[in-house]
Order: C-alpha cells, then sequence, then structure tokens
C-alpha cells in the first residue's frame, strides 16, 4: 500500500432532480441535498485512492462530519476536492472541500479503512 499523506483527489456533480433535498428525503426545497453531498466527498476520497492500494484491497466509510454552508440549485455544478491528511494504520483520513460556480457550499471530515475486498464481501454470507 503506497499511501501518503497529502494524496488529492476530486470529484463532480451536476445537480439533478435525484440529488436535491425534496427527492432524497433531507428536506423539501429544490436543492443539492446533503445527503448526495456527502455521497460527493467520499467520491472525492475514493477518486483520491486510485491507484494507491494494493490488489485485492478497498476502502469503506465508516465516518463522515459534512457541513453544508450554501445551497446549489438544480443544474449547478458541485466539484469536491479530497486530501488525505493522516494515515493511521488502515484508517485513513480525509478533509475534503466543495464549491459551485459561485462560493464554497461545504467542508468535510472523512474516514475511511482499508479493507481486503474478499474477506469483507465473505462476512456478508452470514448476515443472509
Amino acid at each position: 500500500m503506497a499511501l501518503q499523506v497529502g494524496l488529492r483527489g476530486g470529484a463532480a456533480l451536476r445537480v439533478a432532480a435525484e440529488h436535491t433535498a425534496e427527492r432524497l428525503g433531507s428536506g423539501d426545497l429544490p436543492v443539492l441535498g446533503t445527503p448526495a453531498l456527502a455521497a460527493l466527498f467520499e467520491a472525492a476520497a475514493v477518486q483520491t485512492l486510485a491507484g494507491h492500494l494494493a490488489a485485492g484491497e478497498t476502502t469503506v466509510g465508516t465516518r463522515i462530519e459534512v457541513t453544508h454552508l450554501a445551497p446549489t440549485p438544480v443544474g449547478g455544478e458541485v466539484h469536491a476536492e479530497a486530501e488525505l491528511v493522516a494515515v493511521e494504520g488502515r484508517t485513513l483520513r480525509f478533509a475534503a472541500t466543495a464549491f459551485d460556480h459561485r462560493e464554497k457550499i461545504g467542508e468535510c471530515r472523512h474516514e475511511r479503512v482499508v479493507v481486503s475486498r474478499d474477506r469483507f464481501l465473505g462476512r456478508l454470507k452470514d448476515k443472509r
């Protein structure tokens, strides 16, 4: 695993009806919903790790703290940037920010854990 503090990645989203607070049940307004913003932050963290994990490894999200600062309407473009700020064994911590064309719309602290893909999925067999 070649993970180093300072790795950066990003993800973008054009806000569609399925990303809105009213559609996601997190409010009743036709603007980017906080759950969609959280998913965008996770996507940015995952993209940060692309090409840096060993074969058979992946990461799973274990914690996310999102501050949603400003609304973005349907049709707006949102871009999130994530930075790997700590590597503690298998635990990875990220700081991220998101912007639309006008302003900063969110901040995030996010934690992911490196796991064996096969071992993790194998745990599901006991839950069926």
